[in-house]
Formats: structure tokens, C-alpha cells, sequence
């Protein structure tokens, strides 16, 4: 086997996950290649997560604006350069995705461009080249997945498509209310676009805490989102220029109809069957806990596995493989403590159970909820109706969940996942000192409130 194609780790995928994985194997002294079909980044950084925060962006600063007002601020009415919005999109995914690449190159990671598949024990083939490896790492990711009764084509898209729309639609038809949902709905309404969400489950946002789901409906409503909870879409049909579809009783047409109400694993170029490598009932890899397949020596991580389909998730997963590989002591992951977050206007930061799951797994369940407007920084920046949720067991002070609501959520939840980590409880969290006036202290007010000494409420 020539050198070249000898290598110590190969990583097929370089999304969160897969270039993360490299980078690691890379750093602990193995001789690393990374086999991407695509482009360097993976769907997150060049299709769905870099791009859908790229645009939220600008409807959030085009709220800014709108609200000036309220502040004393006066402006004329804003307007939205569509054009220029892509632009934008696009330079921020070339920005960070050429970081990735400068840092396989940093690493001396070679990128093999091609499709990867298993091709026997520790080898893989790329577009009929023969590699081998020790260790091989499989980070490919998900597809999305067409409700029942459609397929994508013609005005029928995926979220991927939605965030590279070349033109600002009139209307959209958003299908599936969970965060990639939520997150097209909120952006496209700002900026101007009718907006329909529909969701087949009771609420928006259906895996999180009911009172969370609460206000992310008040909050998208306001937006002008016509948003249908409990209903099915059906007879969908892509025409020229529209898609009409039912729902309910009723009949409606949008310009384009996003289908945000799944993914799968993107397994079907990778010959796992030929190879032996298990996979259960739901399409997903079979993985132990430090993400070892049934075949030795070969790693599943990110969406090809159990556990929340999220890039930081993705990222940890891949360290964890190639440090097992290594020979380093791996722990896996508590996934119920991965954060969650969710860029819709209001924004969610959650993890953990939420109050409902945990009375289900029997806790002694003690909540702490707080508004934003309980503290100066709710009132000073203008955001009184955000709120913290805390879920604890009342015997130890063990902090089972957090949930907020609100400005800065995805960026607060942190401290509540570090607390726990640390094995900190929600009376460490209520009398540790935080800074005034910032958000932050509505997380200390709800701790309080958990640990029954509420002060600002």
C-alpha cells in the first residue's frame, strides 16, 4: 500500500463533527485524512446552522431598528436589500469555513475530496481509491426527510434551501415547528415575508418545557406568523410559481413550502451492511459510549448516532472517538445535559428535563420561574417578558433542568449547564454573586425562587 494512502485515522465528513475529530487525532499524534464530498465544513457551516444564524442576524438588527423608537432613537423605516442579506450570508459561511480549512492545514490533516465508503477491515474507498486506517471515524451527518404525501422538488425545499433563497419570497408555508422551523418562520417574517408555520404536535417547539413553548408561540404570533398547532398538511402541490396545500378545513397557497419536520442519518453511500457495522430499527448507527460500532476500529458520531441531531454534540462525540482510539480515558456523554439552543425570536437556551419529565421519572420537583422584568437588565434592555425556568429535586438541590426563554437565552443557559456539570444545585447557582444589572440574575432570582427566598418577585 503506497504511504499516501496509510494513515493512522481517517475521518469521513468534515462537518462539526468530522473536523473536529481530525483536528483532535491530529493533536494526539496521529496521521489524519479527512474525506469530504462536498465542501469543507459539512451542511452546518456551509447549508444550515452558519447560514440560518447568518439571517437571523439581520432580522434581529432589522427589529433593533424597528424598535428604536421605544428608546428615543429616531429612524426613518428601515428597508431590506435582499441581495445584500445574501451577500452577507455568504461571506460569513466563506469566512468560517476557510477557517476550517486553514486549521486542517494548521494540523498537517490531509483533505481527500470524494465519496467515502467502508471498504473491508480498516480500509476505506474514495471514488475508487484504496485508503487505509486504524481507526476510522464516520461523521457524514443527516438529509432531510420529506413529510408523508410529498417530496422535495420544484417549490417544495428543505430548510437548507430556505436559507439560500435568491429572491425575499411573499409567503411561505413552514412544515414542522421545532427549532429549524421556528428559526425560517421567525427570520422571514421579520424581514417582511407572509409566514404560515404549521405543526402536526399540539404546541411549538413541542420538546420543550410547556411554559417555554407558551411564549415562543405569543412571541411568533406577534411577529404576524400565522401559526397552526395540531394540524396536518396535505395534497401538497408544487406548481410553477406557488404551492397549494390543505390543512385543517381549509386550503391555502405560499410561494415556497419548507419542509422542516425531520432529518435521517445520511448512511447510504457508506456501505455499512457490506461491513458489518449495526444499526437499529431507526436508521441510526449503534454506538457504545465512546462511540465504537460492532466493527473494531470504526467510530459513528453526530446525526449518524442516538442522541440530540446538534453540531456541539457532534463536535464532543469526535473527541471522544479519537481519544478512545488513543488509548485516553473517554466518559460518554450525559445527553439529556447537552444545551439546547434555538435562534427564533424569542430566543430558547434549555437542557435538561423539563418539569413535565421530570415528574414522570418521580422527583421531588421544585420550580423557580422568574421574568426577565424582575431584574433592572430585563427593564433597562428592553426585553421584561423573557423568563427562567429552573427544575430541581427538592432533596438534594440537584438542578434536573433549565429553561429560558427570552434576549441572550441561547448564550445564558450556559451557566446552568456548567452548574451541573460541576455538581452544583440550584442553592449554589441562588447565592452566587452576579453581576448588576445583567440577565444573569434572573437565573440567580429563579434559583432562589427553586430554593423558596425569592427576593426580586
Amino acid at each position: 500500500m503506497p504511504a499516501e494512502s496509510s494513515y493512522d485515522c481517517i475521518v469521513v465528513g468534515s462537518g462539526p463533527g468530522g473536523y473536529v475529530a481530525a483536528i483532535r487525532a491530529a493533536q494526539l499524534g496521529m496521521k489524519t485524512a479527512v474525506v469530504e464530498r462536498d465542501r469543507v465544513g459539512g451542511r452546518c457551516l456551509n447549508y444550515a446552522c452558519i447560514p440560518a444564524k447568518a439571517v437571523l442576524r439581520v432580522a434581529d438588527v432589522l427589529q433593533e431598528i424597528r424598535d428604536a423608537g421605544d428608546f428615543g432613537i429616531k429612524t426613518s423605516p428601515p428597508e431590506v436589500d435582499f441581495d445584500a442579506v445574501m451577500a452577507r450570508r455568504n461571506k460569513v459561511v466563506e469566512t468560517l469555513t476557510s477557517g476550517v480549512s486553514g486549521l486542517l492545514r494548521k494540523n498537517s490533516i490531509e483533505l481527500i475530496e470524494g465519496t467515502g465508503s467502508l471498504a473491508g477491515p480498516g480500509a476505506v474507498a474514495v471514488d475508487g481509491r484504496q485508503l487505509t486506517a486504524n481507526t476510522i471515524v464516520l461523521a457524514t451527518g443527516s438529509v432531510p426527510r420529506p413529510i408523508p404525501g410529498t417530496e422535495f422538488g420544484g417549490r417544495v425545499i428543505g430548510t437548507e434551501e430556505a436559507w439560500a433563497l435568491s429572491k425575499l419570497p411573499a409567503s411561505l408555508a413552514v412544515v414542522g415547528a421545532g427549532a429549524s422551523g421556528a428559526e425560517i418562520a421567525s427570520a422571514y417574517a421579520r424581514l417582511g415575508t407572509e409566514v404560515r408555520l404549521f405543526e402536526a404536535l399540539e404546541r411549538v417547539l413541542p420538546t420543550e418545557d410547556a411554559d417555554i413553548s407558551k411564549l415562543v408561540d405569543r412571541g411568533l404570533k406577534r411577529q404576524r406568523i400565522s401559526v397552526h398547532t395540531g394540524t396536518l398538511v396535505r395534497d401538497v402541490e408544487s406548481r410553477k410559481t406557488s404551492v397549494a396545500f390543505s390543512f385543517g378545513e381549509e386550503s391555502g397557497e405560499a410561494e415556497w413550502m419548507v419542509i422542516a419536520a425531520g432529518r435521517g442519518a445520511d448512511v447510504d453511500s457508506l456501505g455499512l451492511a457490506d461491513a458489518g457495522v449495526g444499526v437499529a430499527a431507526s436508521g441510526l448507527i449503534e454506538v457504545d459510549g465512546a462511540m465504537r460500532t460492532s466493527v473494531a476500529g470504526v467510530y459513528a458520531i453526530g446525526d449518524l448516532v442516538p442522541g440530540p441531531a446538534l453540531a456541539h454534540k457532534a463536535s464532543e462525540e469526535g473527541v471522544i472517538a479519537v481519544e478512545d482510539a488513543a488509548g485516553l480515558s473517554t466518559h460518554p456523554i450525559s445527553y439529556i445535559d447537552v444545551p439546547r439552543a434555538t435562534f427564533c425570536t424569542p430566543n430558547v437556551g434549555s437542557f435538561g428535563l423539563t418539569e413535565a419529565e421530570a415528574r414522570e421519572q418521580g422527583h421531588d420537583v421544585v420550580v423557580g420561574k422568574v421574568q426577565y422584568g424582575a431584574v433592572g437588565a430585563g427593564t433597562v434592555y428592553g426585553d421584561r417578558s423573557g423568563l427562567v425556568k429552573i427544575v430541581g429535586d427538592r432533596q438534594y438541590g440537584e438542578l434536573l433542568g433549565g429553561h429560558i426563554v427570552g434576549s441572550r437565552a441561547t448564550e445564558l443557559i450556559q451557566e446552568l449547564v456548567n452548574t451541573k456539570l460541576l455538581e452544583g444545585g440550584y442553592p449554589e447557582v441562588a447565592r452566587t454573586i452576579h453581576g448588576h444589572p445583567t440577565l444573569s440574575e434572573a437565573l440567580m432570582e429563579a434559583a432562589r425562587a427553586a430554593d423558596g427566598w425569592l427576593i426580586h418577585g
